[in-house]
């Protein structure tokens, strides 16, 4: 007999439920596309749930793609670039005050650039997973090396262009390298 699992334990099952599920519809269908209801139908869960759990789709979809799965993300390479396509439209968008502290203090703290390289390295050699062909890491450094420089660009720097440029312009215009990228 399986012993009983306490509250938070099951919150937390509960939660990586509900975070595989998110990374499966992201990588199939991107962010615009995803629905909370189709999540929480995956998990098997409320879509009230879902909320309950992350507050809105932005913090669900950010807790996705930065913490790691339980399992690598493999698969088709042009899943892949648009996974980190709608990771960086997430990213131009307005960050909320935590997010833009952490993307301010990782060029001058080193516990704050120690922890972003760690998150950087687990997703680097995660999209690597899915990259087939010669030199996977290195590729996938450059997608997501890619993805920060343009929004140090946008959200720190506030370089003009890519401030007055809309978000489906900049991933309109990155679409064709980040998938060669990744499909080599």
């Amino acid at each position: 007999m399986e012993p009983q699992l306490t509250r938070a334990e099951r919150r937390k099952r509960t939660e990586e439920r509900i975070l595989d599920a998110a990374r499966a519809r992201f990588a199939e269908l991107g962010y615009q596309r995803t629905t909370i209801r189709a999540i929480a139908g995956d998990a098997g869960v409320d879509p009230a749930l879902v909320m309950q759990h992350f507050a809105s789709k932005d913090n669900l979809f950010r807790k996705a793609i930065t913490e790691p799965t339980t399992e690598p993300l493999t698969g088709d390479p042009e899943r892949l670039a648009e996974l980190v396509l709608d990771t960086l439209g997430v990213k131009l968008g307005e960050l909320p005050g935590g997010s833009a502290a952490v993307l301010r203090s990782m060029l001058t703290h080193p516990e704050a650039t120690e922890h972003a390289r760690d998150s950087l390295t687990q997703q680097i050699e995660q999209a690597g997973s899915a990259i087939t062909g010669e030199d996977p890491e290195l590729r996938a450094a450059l997608m997501l090396a890619t993805m920060l420089g343009v929004t140090i660009g946008r959200q720190l720097l506030e370089l003009r262009p890519l401030r007055e440029a809309s978000v489906e312009r900049i991933v309109e215009l990155l679409r064709p390298g980040l998938r060669n990228l990744a499909t080599g």
